[in-house]
């Protein structure tokens, strides 16, 4: 019998955004163009303009890829969306289980990172510090990242596909604001006074319980889904 049950959507929308905000790439890429413009002693107001439109660019793909995928599986058949629910559960749930390893053993065996050849395009990508260089760098780094990193993403587009409305497209606004939220204050923080090098150490220290984080959320979302497709769970 399947249980029914009130999916608290807001707070699954915002603690999976929040837990994915926490993204080592992009983070990486802020940081990493940050310390560009410092060393060709860029103006205080120059970096922030730069900075925000790095931002906006993470944010207008990573928002546009959630709403046409979004759409794309509320409007195939509810036969398919099952079996597709529980695939994507099934993905979700090796995401996981690889990104708990990297907590364990970084580095060795497969791991979900940006292939090398895209790594150093991105170094190269950073050095061009005009507007529109920075916002195709923003757009480069999510493009490159959502095969690799956007599975707590997908997760919530494929939750929020169930029942897609108004409050589904507000709620997927919420999550793409609650995602570029650290890049927000890393970059305000550094504007601020805050050393380059104490954010890139914290970085490096705390990087792999973020993926701990990430790979345990992964796991409960990934078998959420299942549950939800073959009707043990039915949420209204």
């Amino acid at each position: 019998m399947a249980v029914e049950a009130y999916l608290p959507t807001l707070v699954v929308v915002a603690v999976t955004a929040a837990v994915d905000s926490i993204n080592p790439c992009a983070i990486g890429v802020l940081i990493l163009m940050i310390s560009v413009l410092l060393a060709a002693k860029r103006s205080t107001k120059r970096i922030l303009s730069l900075g925000f439109a790095y931002i906006f660019a993470v944010f207008f793909i990573y928002f546009l890829a959630g709403l046409g995928l979004t759409y794309f599986f509320a409007n195939i058949p509810l036969f398919v969306t099952e079996y597709l629910s529980i695939i994507v559960g099934i993905l979700i749930i090796i995401a996981g289980i690889i990104e708990v390893k990297d907590f364990f053993w970084y580095g060795k065996g497969f791991s979900l990172t940006i292939p090398p050849i895209f790594a150093k395009r991105l170094h190269n990508y950073s050095s061009k510090t005009t507007v529109l260089g920075i916002m195709f760098l923003g757009a480069f780094v999510s493009g490159v990242e959502l095969p690799c990193t956007g599975a707590p993403y997908l997760a919530i587009i494929t939750l929020l596909s169930q029942y897609f409305d108004f409050t589904a497209f507000l709620l997927l606004i919420l999550y793409n604001v609650i995602f570029v939220s650290p890049l927000i204050v890393i970059l305000l923080l550094v504007a601020g006074g805050k050393k380059l090098h104490e954010i890139k150490r914290w970085k490096q220290s705390n990087r792999k319980y973020m993926r701990l984080f990430v790979g345990l959320l992964l796991i409960l979302m990934g078998w959420l889904l299942i549950l939800i497709a073959n009707g043990t769970i039915n949420f209204g």
